[in-house]
């Protein structure tokens, strides 16, 4: 029987429905330990015998992949796959099937709870209440204020309706803009620079780019508008750490709100646990809704080229 890995952690420990579609189909389903994310040697221990994989944000090296000889597939339970080395995979002939657009939602939800988190300091004042402590943080309405979207893609999409919804104007970059998007008058595409001078606050919706470089650096905030906010729902190594720690600790960035970490859970935690940082634990796509959506749609990809393939 023909065997099909299964590692992301939400499912790994609970299931989900849409695997049964794999058994129907006639194969054997592995799961990696449950709840926890696989490092390379689990993966190398489990992937030799599998022909497909539905991977979660786990890295996927060269080294893993030359180890999986039977692998056909791999597909995510999410859109990001900057996780996986693909150019090792494309040389040995391995489909790559992102769930694209299974996400856009729950993450855009996440995006704008985090902005109303941070210009009421939401966090904060819930934590001096439980500590028993009165203290107030004057916030700022987001009626009027300008919403800079780095990338706007499914996400950002999202984003850009929603905070038009409650009267924000929005810009947007993006490399491969959808001109034929024009939600509303208060929409517009710009400019990197225009949005770094413009924004009040700025969400970043975007991949790395090839040379893996921090966009937000400490040129890039030195354009920014003194006090802007900042949210990260995309990659950590999209933010020069130490730059950004610099500039709340000086008030450039009033705050940041983020997400992701180059290590999960972080090790590093500057970040983390500075009093202008906001942090949730990868949480943007962790929704009922989202899950079921992108988990069907992996089994789907696999199904469907695995099929394909066979012919």
């Amino acid at each position: 029987m023909d065997k099909i890995l299964v590692t992301p952690r939400s499912i790994t420990k609970n299931g989900h429905p849409a695997l049964k579609m794999l058994e129907e189909a006639g194969y054997e389903i592995v799961f990696s330990t449950p709840g926890v994310q696989p490092d390379e040697n689990e993966l190398i221990s489990l992937l030799p015998d599998c022909i497909g994989y539905l991977a979660g944000v786990e890295k996927i090296s060269a080294k893993t992949l030359l180890s999986a000889k039977q692998l056909k597939v791999i597909a995510r339970n999410g859109v990001g796959i900057d996780n996986i080395d693909l150019k090792k995979a494309k040389q040995l002939g391995i489909e790559i099937c992102p769930a694209v657009g299974s996400n856009a939602r729950s993450v855009a939800e996440l995006t704008i709870g985090l902005i109303f988190s941070l210009v009421r300091s939401i966090p904060f004042t819930d934590k001096s209440l439980k500590n028993g402590q009165w203290e107030r943080k004057k916030g700022i309405e987001l009626q009027g204020r300008t919403l800079g979207l780095i990338g706007c893609g499914n996400i950002g999409k999202h984003v850009a309706n929603m905070a038009l919804g409650i009267g924000m104007k929005v810009v947007a970059f993006d490399t491969f803009a959808d001109l034929q998007f024009k939600p509303a008058a208060r929409f517009q595409y710009v400019d990197m620079e225009q949005l770094l001078q413009q924004s009040d606050i700025i969400s970043l919706h975007c991949p790395m780019d090839a040379k893996n470089e921090a966009l937000i650096n400490r040129q890039t905030i030195e354009k920014m508008k003194a006090g802007v906010y900042l949210v990260n729902t995309a990659r950590a190594a999209l933010l020069d750490d130490q730059a950004v720690f610099d500039a709340l600790e000086t008030g450039r960035i009033a705050g940041l709100a983020t997400d992701v970490y180059r290590q999960e859970p972080p090790v590093c935690r500057t970040l983390v646990e500075h009093n202008r940082v906001i942090s949730t634990s990868h949480i943007g796509a962790f929704t009922e809704e989202s899950i079921s959506r992108a988990v069907e749609q992996a089994v789907k990809e696999i199904l469907s080229y695995l099929k394909s393939s066979s012919k």
